[in-house]
């Protein structure tokens, strides 16, 4: 399967947070190389999550998520849009939390970052515009009042320049390091079943199903059976029944589409 048809739930989702005006959009930009989200000087340029997916070099099919500004005071519509940015943190599996470097973290970073570490999603502290803090000389010291404010390692906390492109190679090195290991407890069937198990599986074949070959699901499937060394059988509903009776025993998992 190549890098472009990656399904978007098998792809690294990278949740991108923060203030209006925090450079959010200007980081994405930096970061994938492309305009692909709107800049403006304008508060609220963002309303709503964006979900882009993407190949983003060296961490190959991604999908990056653009979310409203945390500080929106629309009243009711802003308070929504702060709620759906929130709740782009359930796509989420690594989260870059972009702070204005010339303000330094505020309530809204502090409570988005409270809510990230106690999801356990793995998260990077973003202080952009370090073009413009150098003239404040503030590069040292927010960092250092985020690390003793918010008790985080200070290895998860980068400066960048979405302007001028300075650490965003770091950044995405930093979210390579991040990136969840494939080896998990997380199976479709396998915690259900033993090796030498004998387990049949029901594959309607019908107008909707793609031609000449098996779903994704379907396919994923199988590979978790063959990799548990258990036996699988795939048969159609209609031969189910005959299938049944010609196994000489009952099967120890029937799993149906």
């Amino acid at each position: 399967m190549s890098l472009n048809n990656t399904p978007s739930a098998e792809r690294l989702h990278i949740g991108i947070f923060g203030k209006r005006n925090a450079g959010k959009s200007s980081v994405i930009n930096a970061l994938t190389g492309q305009n692909l989200a709107i800049v403006s000087d304008i508060k609220g340029t963002t309303t709503d999550p964006v979900l882009k997916s993407m190949e983003l070099l060296p961490l190959g099919p991604v999908v990056i998520i653009d979310t409203p500004g945390l500080d929106d005071d629309a009243d009711v519509l802003g308070a929504l849009r702060i709620q759906k940015a929130y709740q782009m943190l359930n796509k989420t599996d690594i989260a870059i939390l972009v702070i204005d470097g010339t303000v330094g973290m505020t309530e809204e970073d502090k409570k988005i970052l409270t809510r990230i570490q106690d999801k356990n999603i793995p998260y990077i502290v973003v202080l952009n515009k370090a073009d413009l803090a150098v003239s404040k000389v503030c590069l040292g010291n927010q960092s250092d009042s985020i690390v003793e404010s918010c008790q985080i390692p200070s290895e998860h906390i980068l400066w960048v320049s979405a302007q001028d492109h300075s650490n965003i190679q770091e950044l995405k090195e930093l979210i390579g390091k991040l990136i969840p290991s494939s080896d998990n407890d997380r199976y479709i069937v396998r915690d259900l079943i033993r090796p030498m198990d004998l387990i049949v599986l029901v594959v309607p074949i019908d107008s909707a199903a793609p031609k000449g070959r098996l779903i994704l699901p379907q396919q994923q499937t199988i590979r978790d059976i063959l990799e548990s060394g258990a036996v699988s059988i795939v048969v159609r509903e209609t031969e189910l029944a005959d299938t049944l009776k010609k196994l000489g025993r009952d099967p120890d998992l029937v799993i149906t589409d």
